[in-house]
């Protein structure tokens, strides 16, 4: 073991999600502790881009320290202390793609070198991950990462920061939607974030109560045997006396033609619409007021990221932050910080990069860590009687319907 003061940077990377400054205040504290130097690098690595530009001498460099008293809020409270219960990223982030151009990326390797880092703590979801390893590989950095989504997707982690946080919002979104949907006898579709991954469709909407959900790795795209199910369970609610349904469903479930939409939620609304008109035109008259019922979007958008952390984000965060400088100060490199079983434990990097490269390549499921159709919560929704896409039979096959209805 090394004794001597080193010097830690940490960078923020990829979207913002509630516990990056909670990781921060712990790596900080856990590093004075010890008698080391913590460098913040502002916008992920283009801060280390910045140091090479401006040619940051040795006292400029200084400008980058964190330290307990760094962090000051008119009045009487100082230091780090108060980072953990705020939403967002005191450092910045980015979420470009990777630095293809041979200047950039040369800057960026300067910039490390410049500030004479003896370790880095990365916190970032896969894509700002894969990208930070290959320029760790490239400069030979000594890395340390820590897995940060509300998409909860980076692999061999059962919880990443941000996740628990962005699951409440959507809870407490649903619970609040229900009173205004049971007033107004609605249907309320919230579409929730999650592009290739629908943990955070899943969990929200089995908490929040939902009737339906739809994620990319059930549903991935809107078939007629979807629309059907759904029209089928929106019906059976009304015909129980329940005239209002919510509905969740992940930004990432494709369209018909299995093509990417802008707003997926406005477009589940248009084809619930006219798909019951058309079952009831059929000789149907079942869905015949799930046709003239009034149906409303909402789409919780950048809310998911920007509520203050809960309690477990904090934890959690507080826990990798503290296991990372653990790390350090045994020489274990090129590791992920990961919850596992009830506890911090620590995966070999390159492993968990080599899935995210082999998900990024499969163009069927570009999702790292998806929801596995046996998930726990799966079988939960189902138990519960929430409708997650499956193939409807009890009304026939839609087929017959597809010429007429399609065209």
């Amino acid at each position: 073991m090394n004794d001597k003061r080193k010097r830690i940077g940490i960078l923020t990377s990829g979207g913002d999600c509630p516990g990056l400054n909670a990781v921060i205040h712990a790596v900080v504290k856990a590093a004075e502790s010890k008698n080391w130097e913590v460098y913040g690098l502002p916008y992920g690595t283009d801060g280390f881009q910045y140091i090479a530009q401006k040619k940051c001498s040795r006292k400029e460099l200084e400008k980058f320290r964190l330290t307990e008293q760094c962090y000051e809020l008119p009045g009487k409270i100082r230091g780090v202390d108060v980072l953990q219960f705020f939403s967002g990223s005191i450092l910045g982030s980015i979420s470009k793609g990777h630095p293809e151009d041979p200047n950039v990326k040369k800057e960026i390797l300067e910039g490390y070198k410049k500030l004479e880092l003896d370790a880095l703590i990365a916190i970032g979801g896969d894509g700002s991950l894969k990208i930070i390893y290959d320029l760790a590989q490239e400069g030979r950095w000594n890395l340390i990462a820590i897995p940060k989504t509300i998409d909860n997707d980076v692999p061999l982690t059962e919880f990443c920061v941000g996740f628990t946080t962005a699951v409440e919002v959507v809870t407490q979104a649903l619970y609040d939607l229900t009173f205004t949907a049971a007033s107004h006898d609605r249907i309320i579709i919230v579409e929730v974030m999650g592009r290739d991954a629908g943990h955070l469709a899943l969990h929200g909407g089995i908490a929040g109560g939902a009737d339906i959900i739809l994620i990319p790795e059930l549903t991935p795209h809107l078939s007629l045997d979807v629309l059907h199910g759904c029209c089928e369970k929106l019906s059976n609610l009304q015909q129980c006396s329940r005239h209002f349904g919510l509905v969740v469903i992940a930004e990432g479930v494709k369209n018909q033609h299995k093509e990417k939409e802008d707003r997926i939620g406005d477009y589940l609304k248009r084809e619930i619409q006219e798909y019951s008109g058309f079952l009831h035109h059929e000789n149907h008259p079942e869905f015949g007021p799930l046709k003239d019922m009034d149906m409303r979007v909402t789409v919780l958008g950048h809310l998911q990221r920007s509520h203050p952390p809960v309690a477990w984000d904090r934890l959690l965060a507080t826990a990798f932050g503290v296991r990372a400088i653990k790390l350090i100060e045994e020489g274990q490199y090129d590791k992920l910080v990961v919850w596992k079983k009830g506890g911090v434990e620590v995966e070999p990097l390159s492993k968990v990069i080599k899935t995210i490269k082999e998900s990024h390549e499969n163009k069927q499921c570009p999702c790292p860590s998806p929801v596995e159709k046996d998930d726990c919560m799966v079988k939960t929704a189902r138990s519960l009687g929430i409708y997650l896409g499956d193939s409807n039979k009890d009304l026939g096959s839609s087929s017959s319907f597809s010429c007429s209805c399609r065209n």
